[in-house]
């Protein structure tokens, strides 16, 4: 009969070449709780391969991200049986791609084709710093588009004669606005379908997380379902009364601030939002507005009226 193969044993340089990591870093894991203390057998301080799978389970949190707070948390519910490898799994599928798109790579000479050929240096420097586009690192005459989609958009609207400050201006302007929809459908699923697993010690297990993840796969759809949705609805509603306000038939014209997006701070936001609660929002905004103009409106009635000719007027 054999004996069964010894457990692998390192001694802490060993150990740090094989996580590629330094023995400082791992002496400030064991400081911080982040690393079970070594076993000691005489004179030397033995690591084994739970160490070795423990330093890689918190480099690949670290690259995803997280500080060294968060990750001790999570490796503390793993000790005590609520399952690292589910908490993980929920992660990966929060933070995986929410669109079936596919990015492609584009040449410099293939990018100024699509833009009617002349090289506007400007243009891509936006691009770039809205993440449009890509630099490919080791080849400075390609990008990677992550949403093709967007880029050909950009590209009808600037062969519709949009110039191309004005596409990276919209785009800015768009995206403060869908950050906003994707902040508040976020709270509403929080509230209503991920607190019993993100709250509730009880289902924070592999199996809740499981569950977890498997909500966030059939969230990404209906998002985008319900955003194409209300935006078709809104958009024939304001090309109708656009189209009829630019023909001058139908309804009456109305001017056209009054149906303009404006972007307010997130500061004013958060404020509102502590004051009237997130359902409530646009309400206030729109309430408090209309009372300043009603307030306005009353000053200039009162302006041009003055008390002493009442004074003169015979009964």
């Amino acid at each position: 009969m054999t004996d069964p193969p010894a457990t692998p044993a390192y001694r802490i340089e060993d150990l740090a070449h094989h996580s590629r990591t330094t023995v400082r870093t791992i002496r400030a894991y064991q400081d911080k709780g982040l690393l079970p203390r070594p076993e000691r057998q005489g004179r030397a301080n033995l690591y084994s391969d739970a160490h070795l799978t423990r330093l890689r389970q918190i480099a690949d949190l670290l690259a995803r991200g997280y500080t060294l707070a968060s990750i001790k948390e999570l490796l503390d519910a793993w000790d005590t049986g609520r399952g690292l490898a589910g908490v993980l799994g929920l992660v990966t599928e929060a933070e995986g791609p929410w669109t079936d798109e596919e990015p492609v790579r584009l040449s410099r000479a293939e990018l100024d084709a699509r833009f009617g050929g002349t090289p506007d240096d400007t243009a891509v420097a936006e691009a770039v710093a809205l993440g449009v586009l890509e630099p490919v690192d080791g080849d400075p005459g390609s990008f990677l588009v992550p949403s093709p989609q967007e880029l050909a958009v950009a590209a009808e609207l600037y062969a519709a004669g949009v110039p191309l400050s004005a596409i990276s201006g919209h785009l800015r302007e768009l995206r403060v606005q869908v950050e906003h929809i994707a902040a508040r459908f976020l709270e509403f699923t929080a509230e209503h379908v991920f607190a019993r697993y993100l709250d509730d010690p009880d289902h924070r297990t592999d199996a809740g997380a499981a569950e977890a993840a498997s909500l966030v796969r059939r969230l990404r759809p209906l998002a985008q379902q319900t955003v194409d949705a209300e935006l078709a609805r809104a958009m024939r509603l304001f090309a109708t009364r656009e189209v009829r306000r630019r023909l001058g038939a139908g309804e009456q014209p109305k001017p056209p601030d009054e149906t303009r997006s404006v972007s307010l701070p997130t500061d004013t936001i958060q404020a509102v939002r502590r004051l009237v609660g997130p359902e409530r929002i646009a309400e206030f905004i729109a309430v408090a507005a209309e009372r300043e103009v009603r307030a306005r409106r009353l000053d200039e009635l009162t302006a041009h009226h003055s008390p002493v000719n009442d004074l003169d007027e015979t009964p």
